[in-house]
């Protein structure tokens, strides 16, 4: 009878620690692999690094386009630079251009090479 006592005295000992310790692992493994885990917070800590990176790039090019943007403003816009960048970039002439062909530099018995 005795011992049938201390096994139940005892038994409910280990219940109470076995069932503190499913807690705490229950807790544990939320704080480590949850939806707001150590390794969640680690995985939007990178992803916020790469957003700040890729902000950095883009203000960047924002400002290198925004610089552009204000050189073809009216009160700075060369019409003749512009008229002569447009015709370089599309390659057309005027009818009334006059084209000279200028020889090129190259002694008179080289070969060109393949």
């Amino acid at each position: 009878m005795q011992v049938s006592r201390e096994f139940s005295r005892r038994l409910k000992s280990l219940a109470a620690q076995l069932l503190g310790a499913c807690v705490a692992g229950y807790f544990i493994y939320h704080a480590v692999q949850g939806d707001r885990g150590i390794l969640a917070w680690l995985r939007v800590t990178q992803q916020l690094e790469a957003a700040q990176v890729e902000l950095t790039k883009s203000g960047t090019d924002r400002a290198a386009l925004e610089q552009r943007v204000a050189l073809l403003n009216n009160s700075s816009l060369d019409l003749d630079m512009l008229e002569e960048r447009a015709r370089v970039m599309l390659n057309f002439s005027d009818p009334d251009d006059v084209v000279i062909f200028l020889p090129s530099n190259k002694p008179a018995g080289s070969t060109p090479q393949r």
